[in-house]
């Protein structure tokens, strides 16, 4: 009986430290990129925003650019852009124009344009054919995994 005890106890260990492991890891490591952002006539800035903290454990900085590539493609780019790490983030852009929250995201329309490449640095991500850019109002760092807020920029004509 004490072997089966003993067993269980270690299987629950091993299944929360793999949890925790996964959870809080990202906070100790940054995941730095550095894309070159296209520069050119063609790149037309449609809107922008600085990204700012979502609350006092997720913080946000840099600016967000949606701009038209020069091969007419749209697409959204940080620049001096850093976030907290977290796991499975997500970058989004959203219709609410100041989600102040959580809920705020939530409740709104939002479009998925991936995976955030890196905690740290300029990145540039395109936006899905058929979005309309009018209706977004902001570009936010979302965490899929727990439903969180990150950060937020809201988008505003330069």
């Amino acid at each position: 009986m004490k072997r089966l005890i003993k067993l269980i106890a270690a299987v629950a260990f091993v299944a929360v430290a793999a949890f925790a492991w996964y959870a809080f890891s990202p906070l100790l490591f940054d995941d730095v990129v550095d894309e070159t952002i296209e520069a050119g006539a063609g790149n037309a800035a449609i809107v922008s925003g600085q990204f700012r903290d979502a609350d006092s454990a997720h913080r946000g900085s840099g600016n967000a650019t949606i701009f038209t590539a020069a091969s007419g493609e749209p697409r959204l780019a940080f620049t001096e852009f850093e976030v907290t790490n977290g796991p499975d983030l997500e970058v989004w852009l959203v219709k609410n124009p100041d989600p102040q929250s959580s809920a705020d995201v939530k409740a709104s329309e939002w479009v998925s344009l991936g995976q955030l490449k890196g905690n740290i640095g300029d990145q540039s991500y395109a936006i899905p054919e058929g979005v309309d850019l009018g209706e977004y109002g902001s570009a936010v760092i979302w965490c899929e995994q727990f439903g969180v807020l990150f950060s937020v920029a809201t988008l505003q004509a330069p």
